[in-house]
């Protein structure tokens, strides 16, 4: 089985961010929009007011990069509301309104990675900050929907670096951590919604630091985030197997499905071994035979400032049959969102 991408539409200064109860919604700026797909145009759904400094960054696109404006995550919970990262704050959209409101500032670092929901209505995010030191690490909950957050879980000083994604898992009714940076920080955690129970399912190594896990039923896949070795492909068995599937181009932070076919995306960073000057987009769709089909050469802008050139994908529950993806610091296709029909071929 093969992928073959028939393209939608192009929408240039659009960031997708996440699949919604079947609704993809994207960032221009501040600006929430969602996809309309009977008609095949984006509608406005709300916006937030991030002050006079940081509306005029977000105008302009490259100093929108150099300070991350914008969304940087979604998530959407059971009664309709809203929530995002934005930098430096946590904001909720509650139903009906137009405007996100503060409802958690980031205590260190920026902003959070990603930003998990449970059909409870619960939100969780863990802490993504340079942590040199290997302070502790926290995990923060909310079980009010935004109203009010709570430290739920905290990795003890030495431990880890820092979290790189928190990912709700419907097939088994859990949540999987995933942790970074070097040896045994690199972890792969599964969770209990209630934090009671958090197990140590993959550590020790590079190839077990990632940032994005897509759960299956019978599996979840990740790709590797590491730019000291080769980057692969991965299938975790529910009976804890685990198989390297495909090599990749560079460190991966992205990755969805859509029906039966899985993607992954690669970043472009500093890495003696992985060393190519495009972000690709990889697809299967039979999680066996992987293919190459995007790529986007990265832009001349310094990666260190104005971000590492990537292929942005959105994650959660797609019911239909279209792939979403938006280019960042990439040639071309910088924040441009674009919106493939998936079909498999035999």
């Amino acid at each position: 089985m093969t992928v073959r991408l028939e393209p939608v539409g192009r929408f240039p200064g659009l960031r997708v961010l996440a699949w919604v109860g079947g609704a993809l919604y994207a960032g221009r700026g501040y600006t929430l929009l969602r996809w309309d797909q009977d008609r095949t145009r984006w509608r406005r759904v709300a916006s937030m007011d991030p002050g006079v400094g940081r509306r005029l960054t977000a105008a302009h696109r490259l100093t929108a990069r150099l300070v991350r404006d914008g969304y940087h995550a979604l998530a959407g919970l059971p009664d309709g509301r809203l929530a995002a990262v934005f930098p430096g704050v946590i904001g909720v959209l509650t139903p009906g309104a137009l405007r996100f409101l503060p409802s958690c500032k980031v205590p260190r670092g920026t902003r959070p990675l990603a930003l998990a929901a449970t059909p409870a209505g619960h939100l969780f995010w863990g802490e993504y900050f340079d942590n040199a030191e290997r302070d502790a690490v926290h995990v923060y909950g909310s079980t009010d929907g935004g109203a009010s957050w709570q430290i739920v879980y905290t990795f003890p000083p030495r431990t880890i670096r820092h979290v790189h994604g928190v990912t709700y898992d419907a097939h088994a009714g859990c949540l999987w951590v995933l942790t970074g940076d070097e040896g045994s920080e690199c972890q792969i955690l599964r969770v209990s919604p209630d934090w009671a129970s958090v197990e140590t399912v993959l550590a020790g190594g590079q190839q077990t630091r990632a940032v994005t896990l897509v759960p299956r039923a019978d599996a979840v896949y990740f790709a590797t985030d590491t730019p000291s070795e080769e980057n692969h492909i991965y299938r975790l068995a529910r009976d804890g197997h685990l198989e390297r599937l495909c090599p990749v181009a560079g460190s991966s932070f992205w990755g969805c499905a859509v029906n039966r076919a899985l993607f992954f995306s690669t970043a472009v960073e500093p890495s003696p071994v992985n060393a190519g000057p495009q972000s690709v987009l990889y697809g299967s769709a039979d999680e066996r035979r992987w293919n190459a089909l995007v790529r986007w050469t990265r832009d001349p802008w310094p990666s260190r400032f104005f971000q590492y050139p990537n292929i942005i994908l959105p994650p959660g529950e797609n019911r239909g049959d279209v792939l979403a993806a938006s280019g960042l610091a990439v040639r071309g296709e910088d924040q441009v969102t674009h919106l493939w029909r998936v079909h498999t071929n035999a």
